[in-house]
């Protein structure tokens, strides 16, 4: 775990100084081999074509345990998929993008950055905050959940099943694509749960926590892999709404779409750092034990 800690902290330092890393493209030749299995069809061809590649992973990072320097190897392996998994484009990049545009339209075509599966962002506090939710989430903490609950095994089936799940412009039958979105919605579920959480103890407990309550009551049975995490996108967005009504915002300022994105960028840093500490927590009492 200590390795694995070390990892994640080093992918997202070479992240912030260098966000054109997490342009290291799994799409190309993912895209080349799901068309090689396009004979195989539904759930089968899904296993496939995530599960292959994932086991090649988990046999490179077993073999690099043997190796001279292994834990050296390990460690650059991990930084690697993560890097790849981190993708398709660095998540506070396209944030400072939104942020440094020169007008409106540019703003809103910066936006239109944060939708990996070609949706449009429609440009209101709303929406955009639930974008960059779905952002954080899927380039930042749920790979990272899998990577420290798998390794890079786990971070690399994740995102994979995303890219699946998510890109419409993948070349799969309709019953391959219902599969690869049933199975994306259910890795995203444990990760968005656990970030809606964090998002309370770092900030605001009543409201996120309310969301959350709204969204239990609504919930239907199967609702874990056949809808994605919108609860995730209110909890974060009411979150907000308390920080600007604590600040004497006015009615305009909450409908602000730039400061939905600097306040929301903030709380999600503060569940990263959350994150982490839990993390280096346990390797400390693994020390320790």
């Amino acid at each position: 775990m200590a390795i694995r800690l070390l990892a994640a902290l080093l992918a997202l330092g070479l992240l912030h100084l260098l966000p054109q890393l997490a342009r290291w493209h799994l799409e190309r030749p993912y895209r080349r081999w799901v068309s090689a299995l396009r004979d195989l069809h539904g759930a089968v061809r899904v296993v496939v074509v995530v599960g292959v590649p994932m086991v090649l992973c988990a046999l490179l990072a077993g073999a690099l345990q043997h190796a001279p320097l292994g834990d050296l190897a390990r460690l650059l392996l991990d930084v690697a998929v993560l890097l790849a998994c981190f993708g398709p484009r660095a998540f506070e990049a396209d944030l400072e993008s939104i942020l440094a545009a020169p007008d409106l339209p540019a703003r809103e075509r910066a936006a239109q950055r944060l939708a990996d599966g070609g949706e449009q962002v429609a440009w209101n506090a709303h929406a955009l905050g639930g974008a960059i939710a779905f952002a954080a989430l899927r380039r930042r903490f749920g790979a990272l959940w899998w990577f420290f609950l798998l390794g890079p095994a786990g971070a690399l089936g994740y995102r994979l099943v995303q890219m699946l799940g998510r890109d419409e412009s993948m070349p799969m039958d309709a019953a391959s694509r219902s599969a690869a979105r049933h199975t994306a919605n259910a890795l995203d579920w444990v990760p968005a749960q656990l970030l809606v959480f964090t998002l309370a103890v770092v900030g605001h407990w009543d409201a996120v926590m309310a969301a959350w309550k709204r969204w239990r009551q609504q919930t239907r049975a199967g609702d874990w892999y056949r809808a994605e995490p919108f609860f995730l996108a209110d909890a974060a967005c009411a979150d907000i709404d308390v920080e600007i009504e604590a600040g004497d915002g006015y009615g305009e300022e909450r409908s602000d779409p730039l400061l939905e994105l600097v306040r929301m960028r903030s709380a999600f840093l503060r569940a990263l750092v959350a994150w982490m500490s839990v993390v280096a927590l346990v390797v400390m009492g693994s020390w320790l034990a």
